[in-house]
């Protein structure tokens, strides 16, 4: 077991012990997935061959932290359209159920790269879902994807590929701000469900908030944020919740007081700031989300000065898009996901 590894270990054993296991797991003794397509193929590398994609793994040293990095690559006989770098949502991590949206661009011909953000995954960090300055995980954030850009650039010199942004909740939001900085330009953003704002129906209720804020001053890591079960709000399908709750690299506690207070503050920030976006953009939401506000994705549409601009809202569909709808639903996401990068990349 190398260092890496055995720090991520020794966190997580830590985190169990303070959490427990999640309300979905069941008794201690049943048997989960290995990965979020089951136990076979035994293998990662074997499911990836079985879906026509390449796939390594890596781990990029930005600052101080150590962060897991995972590259979902077309096969080599099959030229490469466009760049997509992604970015998880809170609690999440890209080595689950985020994997089935780069494996589906990865077979349509783009190449995808993924960071789990610090403290998330397999990433070192502070605490596990400890998110106490969302500028230091942009900062992590714009590091790693330099560093694909640049070395795809030298890959690559006789093809310049457009490259794009791609976030889920928390990382919609992420990717907004990166835009915002202006230090990297990018040919387009796909925000799914994107966390411009926190949604009223699971925003904690006054005087709540201003108690927490309080508290968060002198207990910034203390998990103990009153809020609904996110599984259950962001996942539609009963069988799909069970393979998201039984991820062994995903947060389930609840939220820590500085994590609420900094995702507050940025997204509080970000909402005010919509008419500052001129990304070209596809935002997509489900009318029936209650973790994000699809209202705040119709502002994004309605202020954004961007010239190139969608936005869909599914109707009855919830937070999480790309698994936790029907098999038919998230084919539909896809499908307009990919519509919109192949409009983008397509030479003529």
């Amino acid at each position: 077991m190398g260092a890496r590894d055995l720090f991520y270990r020794q966190h997580l054993d830590r985190e169990e012990k303070k959490i427990g296991p999640s309300p979905s797991s069941g008794q201690a003794h049943q048997v989960k997935p290995k990965y979020f397509w089951g136990n076979d193929p035994e293998s990662e590398e074997a499911y990836y061959a079985s879906q026509n994609i390449r796939s390594t793994s890596s781990f990029f040293t930005s600052g101080s932290l150590s962060l897991f990095t995972r590259c979902w690559l077309p096969p080599e006989s099959r030229p490469q359209r466009g760049l997509v770098l992604m970015i998880h949502g809170y609690g999440n991590d890209i080595s689950w159920t985020f994997q089935s949206t780069p494996i589906f661009l990865a077979q349509n011909g783009y190449a995808c790269y993924a960071l789990d953000l610090p403290g998330h995954g397999r990433s070192q960090g502070l605490l596990k879902a400890f998110v106490p300055d969302l500028n230091a995980a942009i900062d992590h954030c714009i590091a790693y994807f330099n560093s694909v850009i640049n070395l795809n650039y030298q890959q690559q010199q006789q093809q310049h590929l457009k490259c794009f942004l791609y976030g889920e909740s928390m990382g919609g939001a992420i990717c907004l701000l990166i835009h915002l900085l202006r230090r990297v330009e990018f040919s387009g953003a796909v925000l799914a469900a994107p966390m411009c704002k926190i949604s009223d129906r699971i925003r904690p209720r006054w005087p709540i908030p201003s108690i927490l804020s309080l508290l968060g001053r002198f207990m910034p890591t203390l998990p103990i944020v009153p809020t609904a079960n996110l599984v259950e709000k962001s996942v539609k399908v009963e069988e799909k919740r069970a393979i998201a709750s039984a991820n062994p690299l995903s947060y389930l506690g609840k939220p820590r007081l500085g994590t609420v207070l900094e995702l507050l503050r940025a997204t509080d920030d970000l909402s005010s700031r919509l008419s500052d976006v001129t990304i070209p953009f596809l935002v997509l939401h489900g009318s029936a989300d209650v973790v994000t506000d699809p209202e705040v994705s119709r502002d994004l549409y309605e202020k954004a000065k961007s010239e190139d601009k969608t936005v869909k809202i599914y109707e009855g569909m919830m937070h999480s898009l790309l698994f936790g709808e029907t098999d038919s639903n998230v084919a539909m996401v896809r499908a307009d996901i990919l519509e919109w990068l192949n409009h983008r990349t397509n030479p003529n």
